[in-house]
């Protein structure tokens, strides 16, 4: 092996150590609680270090979202593609989204909440905020009628988002998360 290549190995090492601990703390103390200085110290480099990697916390966030991204999209494939018929999809999508914002909360406000000016849909969308909305369309494509498919699954994605936002606020009860999930699922999923 070449020096250069163990040291591009070693560089792509320190940044998956870098945005693994980012996700670690966040998921344990939330995203304030993850500064450059508390990085450098769990992961046992130097500030530095962490600046010749990533510009700041920003950048380690959109690396953490961008993982989550390609996270999210898997699962909502495997979902999307085991449902038994296309009805059946659009339930276990949405399903599957809820489950996995409440069980990686941080990393879904890295994705969402800390990401202004990031498309999720079009063109410029970026490569992995586009997996999880090609899914989306791909689910919802049978039931999007005369509708535009990306119009009609950018529709879902802001109610279904809107929902989880509302609960997860505490705008909403979640004694009644279920049905409201069922009347969204129902509404598009005729």
């Amino acid at each position: 092996m070449s020096i250069r290549a163990r040291r591009e190995r070693e560089r792509a090492e320190r940044e998956r150590l870098i945005v693994t601990a980012a996700r670690e703390l966040a998921e344990s103390q939330g995203w304030d609680a993850v500064t450059t200085r508390r990085l450098a110290d769990r992961i046992e480099y130097s500030q530095p270090v962490l600046y010749s990697h990533f510009a700041g916390k920003d950048a380690i966030m959109a690396a953490v979202a961008a993982e989550g991204f390609t996270d999210l999209a898997a699962e909502l494939r495997t979902a999307r593609a085991s449902a038994a018929d296309p009805r059946r999809a659009v339930a276990d999508v949405a399903a599957t989204y809820c489950a996995f914002t409440e069980r990686r909360s941080a990393l879904y406000d890295a994705m969402f909440a800390h990401r202004a000016g990031s498309s999720f849909s079009g063109p410029d969308a970026q490569s992995p905020a586009r997996e999880v909305f090609a899914e989306l369309c791909e689910t919802l494509r049978p039931h999007a009628g005369d509708d535009d498919p990306e119009t009609f699954a950018e529709t879902f994605w802001s109610g279904l988002h809107g929902l989880l936002a509302l609960v997860r606020s505490g705008r909403l009860g979640p004694e009644e998360h279920k049905r409201r999930l069922e009347l969204l699922v129902g509404r598009f999923s005729r």
